[in-house]
């Protein structure tokens, strides 16, 4: 029942709102994975982030895309638990130290091994509109474990401005996105962290200066 409301809702609500009332400008489609396992890596302005990004595989792979989200912010009220987790399709990952053994990753290199595709932020948060912050490493990590898997940057622009952060009045406006080619592990933490973000400062500087404003 749950997969069949997760349909309903992006069929009806979703593609319309991200192809007709904002209008999506897809750059290098042919760089997306066909199948999982893979991941995804994106910067984070808006809440619509995920659903663009979700968007972009169709309807046939809706069930196989999986964005990972906070548990602490997504699941502390049981309607916006159930609503992220069953229809949007979150993978929630705790973020709070339980212990020295607790494995935060785990969620996410099982979600790999049944070949899913892993949306993430490695930005952590929603920051302000258009203005990228850096990356956290824990993307460095997935990559360590799943060597073999491919990580693809993708670099969204416009999303900050239809529906900033603390915002809850939707604004049209149209978006750009940019998705690179496939990266792997490289053998170490920073020289892989290194080629992700000047990969996404590539993407990045292909937007026409004059939309930056």
């Amino acid at each position: 029942m749950n997969n069949v409301l997760r349909y309903i809702f992006f069929l009806i609500i979703v593609r319309p709102l991200t192809l007709i009332i904002l209008g999506l400008n897809v750059r290098h489609r042919h760089n997306l994975p066909k199948k999982g396992p893979a991941v995804i890596i994106a910067n984070h302005n808006s809440h619509l982030d995920a659903l663009v990004l979700i968007t972009l595989f169709g309807m046939k792979r809706l069930h196989h895309v999986r964005p990972v989200a906070a548990a602490d912010t997504f699941l502390k009220n049981k309607f916006i638990a159930w609503f992220a987790s069953k229809i949007i399709g979150i993978l929630p990952i705790d973020r709070k130290v339980k212990s020295k053994h607790t494995d935060h990753l785990k969620p996410i290199t099982d979600a790999l091994d049944q070949n899913q595709i892993i949306l993430i932020f490695p930005e952590g948060t929603r920051g302000e509109p258009e203005k990228p912050s850096p990356m956290h490493n824990g993307v460095a990590h997935i990559a360590k474990r799943k060597p073999n898997v491919p990580i693809v940057p993708v670099f969204m622009h416009g999303l900050g401005k239809a529906l900033p952060r603390n915002e809850a009045i939707l604004v049209p406006f149209f978006c750009d996105v940019f998705i690179g080619t496939p990266h792997h592990w490289t053998g170490q933490k920073q020289s892989f962290m290194n080629r992700l973000q000047q990969s996404m400062d590539d993407l990045a500087a292909q937007l026409p200066p004059h939309q930056w404003s």
